[in-house]
């Protein structure tokens, strides 16, 4: 059985979600509600890179411990994408508009929290309980704009969230930088949380006046499958937690590497739990059914791999530029702006051409930020240190040239083979793959970055020592990015080989025709 009919047949063995008709919208009604989505999955995306700019303030704030430093990052993606496809599911079979503003309400509690914290413990709690909020209102985000949106108009509005969701990513550590710089080196990293307030607040009120109820609750019990999220995050933590227990200190306890093996067996339960749920007519919390679809598979593995480098890049360039050079952090965070914008150029020309390009559009824009990530480390450790922010930002606008080619372009290809009633799941599963890869990529790197350091401090210059950790944070990140690039090069020979089948097969029809 080929592809395409293995997709067909496993999709159309589930019982669509009931909806009613799409109501009616105007072109300038559908845009607004748009608008509103994607303006909140910016400012949740800038959440996470924002404060990665803000984590030296942090650890002098509170004297942190480099683990509570990468929880910071990695808890918060960690949460946000555990609750991603329960919360999709709980879109799906309720109301997409009301858990987006309950996720919404819970986000802009939680940022209050976060910026009144007065020590570590109440900020880390208040972060992960963040996470869970952007975790909410996530999925609602991509299951309204599959609904909003039919055939290329779907490639432009993926281009203008993919364009906005890169934007945010760069520009977090710009804006971090200036809320430090306003607030002092003191309490600058709690103008970062207070600035989520009056904007969650705005897009409250404009969610509540703007977004249309585009479906109808079904009367289907909810299936949550509270087993099988429970064995994912037991192995996505046992795979976290040896990085970010791991310091360079000769303390470290070797014991930690068998969660390793702990992960390993987690997997697999995890996967004999979801068929056995699946079997049973239940809903799953990740319906392996989905990467029977190919096309589906490879672009949801090459987004996975590619977010666990990309805003592994940003944080270690921040602390690099910050702890390594002494650079201000507003200043550490402007390095990032060209890379903003050339990916904010790249998204919307890669949502218009890949329709007409496809996957080679994503494999030259992998090409382009792995290429980009060697230029950061050479600048780091070969350019004068007076001159390495320039070069750097430099580097950044061929990765953001690069990047702007590989998010919505991807999206769109991913989910071109999936129905309309799955769009919702499939959107969430991709995201959780997103958000893991993050997760686990950021403690990765974070671990390279800071046990180099405890390594190497005092047998070396300072400037020597941030060079290395830097150089072996980058290879973390690197060896994601050619994962995906990898991922790319198979899904674009199986591309080609369909469409050479396909050609054949025609040539066949027209000869027998003639004959």
């Amino acid at each position: 059985m080929s592809d395409q009919a293995a997709k067909r047949s496993d999709t159309s063995s589930t019982p669509p979600t009931a909806t009613s008709d799409i109501p009616v919208l105007t072109s300038a009604q559908t845009w607004r509600a748009f608008a509103v989505c994607v303006s909140v999955a910016a400012l949740t995306i800038l959440d996470l890179t924002k404060v990665n700019v803000a984590l030296p303030s942090i650890e002098d704030a509170f004297g942190s411990a480099s683990t509570e430093l990468g929880l910071i990052v990695s808890g918060y993606v960690l949460t946000f994408g555990l609750v991603l496809v329960p919360a999709g599911r709980l879109g799906d079979q309720r109301s997409r508009r009301a858990l987006f503003i309950v996720g919404l309400s819970l986000f802009t509690l939680m940022s209050l929290v976060c910026a009144l914290a007065p020590s570590m413990t109440v900020l880390l709690i208040a972060r992960l309980l963040q996470g869970v909020a952007a975790g909410i209102q996530m999925p609602q985000v991509l299951g309204i704009i599959q609904e909003l949106f039919r055939g290329p108009a779907r490639g432009r509005a993926f281009g203008a969230f993919g364009a906005i969701i890169g934007v945010s990513t760069a520009l977090g550590p710009t804006i971090g930088g200036l809320a430090i710089a306003l607030g002092g080196a003191q309490d600058g990293w709690r103008w970062i949380f207070w600035m989520n307030v009056p904007l969650g607040l705005a897009a409250i009120a404009l969610a509540i006046w703007l977004l249309p109820t585009l479906h109808r609750r079904t009367r289907r019990p909810l299936e949550l499958d509270p087993f099988g999220t429970t064995l994912f995050a037991l192995a996505v933590v046992s795979l976290m937690l040896p990085f970010l227990f791991t310091t360079g200190s000769p303390d470290d306890d070797p014991v930690r590497w068998w969660l390793l093996v702990a992960c390993v067996l987690f997997v697999g339960a995890f996967v004999l739990w979801e068929r056995r749920y699946e079997a049973s007519g239940k809903a799953p919390l990740v319906p392996l059914r989905l990467f029977r679809v190919r096309s589906y598979r490879n672009g949801t593995l090459l987004a996975t791999s590619y977010f666990a480098a990309l805003p592994s890049i940003f944080l270690l360039t921040n602390l690099f530029l910050q702890d390594g050079l002494g650079l201000e952090p507003v200043f550490a965070g402007m390095v990032s702006i060209g890379f903003a914008m050339t990916s904010a150029a790249g998204s919307w020309v890669g949502g218009n051409l890949v329709n007409r390009f496809g996957r080679p559009l994503v494999v030259w824009g992998l090409t382009a930020v792995l290429t980009a990530a060697g230029l950061l480390v050479l600048v780091a450790v070969f350019v004068p240190p007076p001159h390495t922010p320039w070069a750097m930002a430099a580097a950044m606008v061929v990765g953001g040239l690069g990047g702007g080619l590989v998010i919505s372009p991807n999206q769109t290809l991913a989910l071109a083979d999936i129905p309309v009633t799955q769009g919702g799941l499939a959107g969430s599963v991709g995201q959780l793959g997103q958000r893991i890869g993050t997760a686990i990529g950021t403690a990765v790197a974070l671990s390279f970055f800071y046990a180099t350091i405890y390594r190497e401090e005092g047998t070396a210059s300072d400037i020597v020592v941030f060079h290395d950790a830097y150089a072996f944070g980058m290879l973390a990140a690197a060896v994601f990015l050619a994962l995906a690039l990898v991922v790319g090069l198979i899904d674009l020979t199986w591309r080609r080989r369909l469409q050479a089948e396909a050609e054949a097969d025609d040539d066949a029809e027209q000869g027998m025709g003639h004959a």
